[in-house]
């Protein structure tokens, strides 16, 4: 009970960004830092715990807006809703989750970009908690050791599935490459659809975001302009 007065005098304690309220930033996009915003005690509850928490939580957010919990429709949506927070969509806020790259040798001495394209991944905004919905490319150069190409997939997948910013998603996947692989040449481009702006807000539901990270070798205009050959 403490913990959450705590939390509310934060939230409606009145904030300023450059000299703008949070109210008047509105749906602003604002990317914060490399890491997602975690307490330090963010993993000293079980993921059972936390379940249990988010579920009654959310059923005091259905009761709010007058939903009726017995219904045979909702009563279980309080319980599914924490299962696919800590379970599903959120899972990549826990380390413990982080996949495992094992790297190989690059006997094939292939020293030539390798393209990985098309990685669809569905993350959530961390502003409005909504979906964002979206493709990664991928490319490195070998410095000498190689990764399996599911693992590509799985480190978009993992970053993708926390509250989000799309400049950090696209910035996190490259640090962890550049660290994996031991080399600067990385390049990242994420293409995605915010429903924070198409579903709500302005409401626009042709526009999408592109966001890129390019690394080393990748950092030059012929590079780049291989790259963006590769993605047509």
């Amino acid at each position: 009970m403490k913990h959450q007065e705590t939390m509310l005098n934060t939230l409606t304690k009145e904030n300023r960004l450059n000299g703008f309220s949070d109210e008047e930033i509105g749906d602003e996009h604002f990317y914060s830092g490399l890491e997602t915003p975690m307490r330090a005690d963010a993993f000293k509850v079980s993921d059972e715990e936390k379940k249990y928490k988010i579920a009654g939580l959310f059923a005091e957010i259905m009761d709010v807006m007058g939903l009726d919990l017995t219904d045979d429709s909702l009563k279980g949506t309080p319980n599914r809703v924490a299962k696919m927070y800590i379970d599903e969509i959120f899972s990549g806020l826990n380390p413990a989750n982080k996949p495992k790259a094992a790297l190989f040798d690059n006997k094939y001495q292939y020293n030539q970009m390798l393209v990985e394209k098309n990685i669809t991944f569905y993350s959530n905004c961390e502003h409005h908690f909504v979906p964002i919905i979206g493709k990664a490319h991928i490319a490195y150069i070998s410095s000498g050791k190689v990764i399996g190409l599911s693992k590509l997939n799985r480190i978009v997948q993992y970053f993708a599935k926390r509250p989000q910013v799309q400049e950090r998603l696209t910035n996190q996947i490259a640090a962890e490459l550049t660290e994996i692989l031991d080399t600067k040449d990385v390049a990242v481009i994420i293409d995605a659809k915010h429903l924070c702006v198409s579903s709500r807000g302005i409401k626009d539901d042709t526009s999408a975001t592109v966001t890129s990270f390019y690394g080393g070798v990748f950092n030059t205009p012929n590079k780049i302009a291989e790259l963006q050959n590769y993605l047509k």
